[in-house]
């Protein structure tokens, strides 16, 4: 579960600031300030609702509302809106092309029936939607410029900015319109939930409902990321997307459609646990836990249970690393995976393929859990329909778990599917029985489990003799 409220800040969710300055704290910001103001727009969206716009924060069991309260909710978004009420939003974008795009966020624009941009001089114009991506939270759209158009923002490098830089947030927060905060940039790469491809740049610049899709800047006047999200109960802890991100997709933004690279695994971070389990001298790389059948990895020689160290020659530590660089690698090219296996390194090339049309992940981080001290039985058909199991399966069904066991501490769940012992499959109860006592003698034991549609490792301390 993660430690904090996240809200997205078109105005009912809107934005964050992000990232860094080079040189100096100048004596004024007002230069930078009048040199980035003309390409920052407002956006306005308008749509038909029966259900108020922060419905999904407004359930009993949301903590969005908790952390807000009802007189924010009621102050600044207002009752929930009859059957057909047409419904307005604010957010913020940047011109980023002399042809009329301008980015911003897909949550801003998302099932928007009209978007009105307005310049800092005044001027309107109606947009549409040329691309979005939910999944990074991006889009582009378009509007139709004139002798007025303002000159587009520089698109800097997020790779540049440093902890500690100057940044400058400039957008529509609240509706106030063209609003400029400055702060620094408090931390890079940030994971907050948001989805598989996380990477945060923290800012602590003053970010508010309506900055969403706004700009962040260095102090150099180029755009190093987009306002996204804040932290609901945190003060000066907001967060943008990176520039670079967003200038990787928006090749395919302007096509009107994303298309992502796909490898076909399931992946878990390296504990030191399962680093010694897998005869590495430290924890690196990320597991592969499962692998999809007939996908690129399978066809291309990845097995279960191989560590992933590198992906064209880049080192990968953790699980989203991996899935940033595979969702960026275009479908059909191939790509070099470096990898640990039985002890030794070796390298593959696989050929991506794209991202299924359902969306599906290319990865699931998993979290490593440590079992012993539960009771477990064969997979009976009885069993099999009481946990959902497909009865081809095979493996022992933790049927059990102790009250404080490592097994309740791990949180291993009753209906889990025990399919590995130390790399030996499991068939039956006495094959688990057999496996769990030579391991017990080893003091620990690498368990295959499997629960629902994931399949992943564990490491399991011995008990004490």
């Amino acid at each position: 579960m993660a430690l904090f409220a996240f809200f997205l800040l078109s105005y009912w969710g809107t934005a964050t600031s992000a990232v860094g300055a080079r040189g100096e704290h100048p004596g004024s910001f007002a230069s930078l300030a009048d040199q980035v103001k003309h390409a920052v727009v407002n956006i306005s969206t308008t749509k038909v609702v029966t259900d108020h716009p922060l419905q999904p924060f407004l359930d009993p069991d949301s903590s969005f509302k908790d952390f807000f309260g009802d007189e924010f909710f009621e102050r600044f978004f207002g009752e929930k809106p009859s059957d057909g009420r047409r419904a307005n939003s604010l957010g913020s974008g940047v011109v980023i092309d002399e042809d009329g795009l301008i980015l911003t966020n897909n949550h801003v624009v998302e099932k928007a029936d009209e978007i009105e941009i307005r310049l800092q001089g005044g001027e309107e114009y109606d947009a549409q939607v040329v691309g979005r991506d939910p999944k990074t939270d991006l889009a582009l759209i378009r509007v139709k410029p004139d002798d007025a158009f303002p000159t587009p923002a520089v698109l800097g490098d997020s790779d540049e900015v440093r902890v500690g830089d100057w940044a400058m947030a400039v957008g529509n927060p609240f509706g106030l319109g063209h609003t400029v905060t400055v702060g620094i940039v408090s931390a890079k790469g940030r994971v907050i939930g948001a989805g598989s491809y996380d990477n945060f740049i923290q800012t602590d610049a003053a970010i508010n409902p309506g900055n969403s899709g706004g700009p962040l800047f260095n102090m150099d006047g180029e755009v190093i990321g987009i306002n996204t999200a804040i932290v609901a109960r945190g003060q000066g802890i907001g967060f943008a997307i990176p520039v670079n991100m967003a200038k990787d997709l928006l090749p395919q933004l302007r096509t009107g459609k994303v298309v992502r690279g796909w490898l076909g695994v399931m992946i878990q971070d390296v504990t030191p646990e399962l680093a010694e389990s897998f005869g590495l001298e430290k924890p690196r790389g990320v597991l592969v836990a499962d692998i999809v059948h007939g996908g690129p990895a399978q066809k291309g020689g990845l097995q279960r249970g191989d560590v992933i160290l590198r992906y064209e020659g880049k080192e990968i530590d953790t699980v989203h690393v991996l899935s940033r660089m595979v969702a960026a690698s275009p479908p059909g090219s191939k790509a070099k995976i470096d990898l640990a296996r039985d002890g030794g390194e070796r390298s593959l090339v696989i050929e991506i393929g794209s991202m299924p049309e359902e969306e599906m992940e290319e990865t699931e981080s998993l979290e490593e859990e440590t079992a012993w001290g539960l009771g477990v039985r064969s997979l009976t058909p009885e069993l099999a329909e009481r946990f959902g199991w497909d009865e081809k399966e095979r493996g022992v069904v933790v049927s059990d778990v102790r009250s404080g066991s490592p097994a309740d501490d791990a949180q291993l769940r009753r209906g889990d599917l025990i399919q590995e012992v130390n790399r030996q499959k499991i068939r039956d109860l006495e094959d688990y029985t057999q496996a769990m006592d030579g391991a017990l003698k080893g003091g620990s034991a690498l368990l295959l489990v499997k629960r629902g549609e994931s399949t992943f490792y564990v490491v399991v301390k011995g008990l004490e003799q």
